[in-house]
């Protein structure tokens, strides 16, 4: 059956059930499922490889147990299971010394939940789940595929939408950064997995030769994720492209932690996100960083951290709002930061409604290097930024769901890049370079135009004038924290 269909015929059941409201509730419910039936078709193959394998869930918890059957458990008594019985177990699972796995379950089902009220419902649900046996090579294919679609359905699952990247963006940064194994490659708000994900794709496809090789390729990746449902689909991710037990994915908001606690240790070679934009940190976060640096915009601290965790000679792409760009205050002296202690390279100016649905507001994909100390040589690391400006395709006036960007776009991008070195670059209608010089001259803005392209500041529509107001949110959040501080 086609991956659409599939998922729909789910979806269609799930909406008879007056418990679950909305397409956010409905992928909720949907994942932790999956999660069960991935971890016990995973378990079966352990069990003929290691004679010895002990499930880290009781016996009556697995998967096998209670669900696999089609004419199981139903009704009422599959939901007094999973709500009075199974939930409360997983969710206070005990881990004995080592046992990553339970430690992994007991992080998935610490806020998870069954929403569903027809244990009916559950089972008709459960049974066209049992038709996938994710330990056949076309099942698994069609499980990725199944994957790929409900991170898609997450663009307008209400505020679901900020937990994806689309896929192209990923795939570009994850290319352009080209991480090796045994490198460590961090994201700190790693929403659904998808640049871990690639990163390890990546690497799969460049560096691993053999067995051994792809048993250190696991340990290549770190991820935090504060919120639970994209922590879980983070985790059954990473399990679906070929790591055992992705307990290197923990749930946390790595901003909560004073930046002073943060040490050579926990220092990385590449650092790749999309870190969360246009919202405010919880009360008090902000007093985690140096004064100066001082904000409730969560990108902005998010970006003060990246540069705190790099190590010298680590690098960094990730995605930016404008309103970092050209922003002032706080923002012009975390940028000062950036480009004086690494080199930032390459902005990439990205369409319009990348993100639609779920945010309408102008981004960037931002690469910067932090020198080897045997490189500075004191002064501003970044010397002069390259800027491409990537079109919306011709005869595309916006991207829609159903049309979002694509990894044919980013194909010019990629020729004109340069190599490894960057050295090739030259400057085209669509590619133009701004020195240090012309950045301090206007305190750090990083917001240059295309200057092949005619200011149409005169023609911005009422919608643009909107955005760019939503994209200054920031900054006035950070002006009434004061204002309520001083009172």
């Amino acid at each position: 059956m086609p991956t659409q269909n599939i998922i729909k015929a789910i979806q269609n059941i799930m909406r008879q059930d007056q418990g679950v409201s909305g397409d956010g509730q409905r992928i909720e419910q949907l994942v932790w499922m999956l999660f069960l039936k991935l971890l016990d078709d995973q378990e079966r193959q352990y069990e003929l490889e290691k004679s010895d394998y002990a499930s880290p869930l009781p016996t009556k918890y697995r998967w096998r147990t209670w669900a696999s059957n089609p004419e199981g458990m139903t009704g009422d008594e599959l939901l007094e299971f999973l709500n009075v019985s199974m939930f409360p177990a997983l969710k206070n699972l005990k881990a004995k010394s080592g046992d990553k796995r339970a430690v992994v379950v007991r992080e998935v089902f610490s806020d998870s939940y069954n929403y569903m009220k027809s244990g009916t419902l559950i089972r008709q649900v459960i049974n066209k789940i049992n038709e996938i046996d994710f330990n056949k090579r076309d099942d698994r294919h069609l499980l990725n595929d199944i994957y790929e679609q409900i991170l898609k359905d997450l663009q307008t699952a209400g505020n679901y939408g900020e937990f994806y990247t689309p896929r192209p963006l990923t795939k570009f940064i994850v290319e352009m950064l080209d991480p090796k194994l045994g490198e460590i490659i961090l994201d700190p708000a790693c929403g659904t997995g998808g640049f871990l994900v690639n990163a390890i794709e990546y690497i799969r496809a460049n560096y691993v030769k053999n067995a051994h090789d792809e048993d250190e390729l696991p340990s290549c990746v770190k991820g935090m994720e504060l919120k639970p449902l994209p922590h879980l689909l983070a985790i059954t991710n990473l399990i679906i492209h070929g790591v055992e037990v992705p307990d290197q994915i923990r749930r946390g908001d790595m901003l909560s932690r004073p930046l002073s606690e943060y040490t050579v240790k926990d220092r990385v070679d590449v650092i790749m996100a999309n870190p969360p934009f246009g919202g405010a940190v919880k009360d008090g976060t902000e007093s985690n960083f140096p004064s100066e640096f001082r904000t409730k915009e969560t990108a902005d601290l998010f970006l003060v951290l990246f540069m705190h965790l790099l190590k010298q000679g680590g690098r960094a792409g990730i995605v930016l709002p404008d309103g970092t760009l050209f922003g002032e205050g706080v923002k012009a002296k975390i940028k000062e930061k950036l480009l004086s202690e690494c080199n930032v390279h390459t902005i990439i100016r990205l369409p319009q409604g990348v993100f639609n649905p779920y945010a309408g507001v102008n981004t960037n994909l931002v690469f910067f290097e932090k020198p080897a100390l045997s490189e500075s040589k004191g002064g501003m690391a970044t010397k002069e930024v390259w800027y491409y400006q990537l079109p919306l395709p011709a005869g595309l006036k916006q991207y829609t769901k159903n049309r979002g960007i694509t990894h044919a776009e980013f194909e010019p991008v990629k020729k004109w890049w340069g190599g490894a070195d960057r050295k090739g670059r030259k400057a085209t209608d669509q590619a133009w370079k701004v020195d240090i010089a012309s950045i301090r001259a206007r305190n750090f803005n990083l917001d240059f135009k295309n200057p092949k392209v005619k200011d149409e500041g005169q023609k911005k529509s009422v919608e643009e004038l909107v955005k760019g107001i939503m994209e200054r949110e920031g900054e006035i959040i950070d002006v009434l924290s004061k204002i309520k501080k001083s009172l």
